[in-house]
């Protein structure tokens, strides 16, 4: 992961298709982000769906933004994909990622991954794997609380 903090986020364009509405980092300055980038083929990326959306529902001032990131030929069928999002309750916007022009321009390799830009649009936290959920309290608050 070598987007550095207090980088300014990178734009949203390039998605292959949006679900649930299109994201526009303009529309998104003024606001705290969160962005998850996971995938349909990553078992801990499914685990955590349910912990994202209470944490979405927890916290209605904070934008959460889903990017699917296809690991495999496999992972680029959009249908599966859209099954996911509606089994799982996904309602926030979501990106399918196919061609990886958003994954690349956050320079993200792992799934699942979060970045977390405050009101200004700039990264606060980042983090991937099994804990990155339960790393993202605390930098969460405070940037709620700015």
């Amino acid at each position: 992961m070598a987007l550095r903090l207090r980088t300014e986020m990178p734009a949203l364009d390039g998605i292959t298709e949006w679900v649930n509405g299109e994201a526009k980092k303009d529309d998104l300055i003024g606001k705290p982000v969160l962005v998850h980038f996971w995938s349909i083929s990553c078992g801990m990326c499914k685990e955590s769906l349910p912990d994202i959306n209470e944490l979405r529902e927890n916290h209605p001032e904070l934008e959460v933004i889903g990017i699917h990131m296809p690991r495999s030929e496999k992972d680029t069928q959009i249908p599966p994909v859209k099954e996911t999002i509606e089994k799982y309750e996904l309602k926030h916007p979501q990106g399918i990622d196919n061609m990886h022009q958003v994954v690349d321009r956050f320079e993200n390799e792992f799934v699942p991954a979060f970045y977390l830009f405050d009101r200004k649009g700039q990264l606060r936290h980042r983090s991937a794997g099994e804990k990155a959920l339960s790393m993202l309290k605390n930098p969460l608050e405070r940037v709620l609380a700015e």
